[in-house]
This record gives C-alpha cells, structure tokens and sequence, in this order.
C-alpha cells in the first residue's frame, strides 16, 4: 500500500503538469504570435511600395509576389537610392531607411563592389525585403550575394544576399543600362563612405 507521503508526492506531480502543460501551451501560442506580428503581410509591403515609389507598376507587384513565394513574410524592409557603374569591375553606393515593426525607422548605408562580364551604370530606387533579422545590428555586415539568384521580372531585378540565416532581397528599378553577370557582395554600414569594401 503506498506511503501517505509517496502519494501525496504523485499528486504534486500530476497537479505541476495539469498547471504547466496549458502555460507551455500557450507561452508558445504566445511567442508565435509575437513572431507572426513581427513580420509584414503582402498588401502592406505593396502599400509601402507604392507610397515610395509613387506607384506600383505590374512588374514590381511581380517581382514582390516572386520574393514572398520563395522567402515568405519580411521581418523588415529598406526603401532607397542607389547608383552603380561596371565596366568589368564594378561598384554601387546607396543609402535609404530600414523600417522594423519591432523597432524605430533608421538611416542605412550600403556600398560594394563587383567583378565580373558587366558593364553599364544605372540610378535606381530599391526596396530591400529582409528575412530573419534579429535585431537592427545584425545588418551591419557584408552580405554576399548568393549564385544563381538574379532574375528580371517585367524589367524589374531581384536577386539575393544572405549572410547566415539572414536573407535580404533587393529588388531594382530604374533608369540606365547594367548587363552581365558578376559576383560580389554589400557591405551594409551605419555611415557613408567611399570605400566599397
């Protein structure tokens, strides 16, 4: 016959799981719903896209619809500037505001070069869709570009970067003529500077 203490131990027991499984429960109903309020929908980034680039032309939609097919919902985004020249060698320069949901719009920066069959210049505005970014400091390194992901839907170029689990986005439109294929990769910085390295 067991022991007044052994069962009043095993009842302890039963009540600490009947308490904690439904607070487990729902601490992770909890952290996923943070994550999902953490990210953006489509109809909001093609909202903001349109607010940016004055419109949002079919191309564009495109281009983003393509991006979250294959990546699924940003966690944050970059609206900017950029120029970019290449004969051969290569180097762009932009700057714009990166904009969280869990945190304050801020000024970045971003240079770098490139090598490769390539040549031209163009000035194009840029909406950077970025994955999985933790924290507002972790942009603030060189993202390689990852091979075989630049494509053109409609006249607008998409391709991606990615640093560990960090994915950014870039997607292009413009004025001018850059053709070819290179490698290279984006140093992302709190300042400007000249160096693109």
């Amino acid at each position: 016959m067991p022991q007044p203490r052994h069962i009043f131990l095993r009842s302890i027991f039963a009540l600490a799981l009947l308490v904690g499984l439904p607070a487990g429960a729902g601490a992770q109903q909890q952290a996923a719903s943070d994550g999902e309020n953490d990210t953006y929908e489509l109809n909001e980034i093609l909202q903001k896209t349109e607010e940016f680039f004055g419109s949002t032309t079919e191309g564009l939609a495109k281009a983003i619809e393509k991006v979250f097919a294959e990546q699924g919902k940003p966690n944050a985004y970059v609206t900017g500037e950029e120029v970019s020249g290449a004969v051969g060698i290569g180097v762009r320069y932009g700057d714009g505001m990166l904009n969280r949901k869990a945190g304050e719009a801020r000024k970045v920066y971003w240079q770098g070069p490139s090598i490769g069959f390539d040549f031209g210049g163009n000035a194009s505005k840029v909406l950077v869709l970025i994955y999985h970014l933790p924290d507002t400091e972790s942009l603030f390194q060189r993202f390689p570009a990852v091979d075989g992901s630049f494509y053109f839907v409609a006249g607008v170029g998409v391709n991606y970067q990615q640093s560990g689990d960090i994915i950014l986005a870039p997607i292009r439109t413009g004025v001018g003529l850059r053709a070819g294929v290179n490698v290279g990769y984006m140093h992302y910085t709190k300042e400007h500077s000249w160096i693109p390295l």
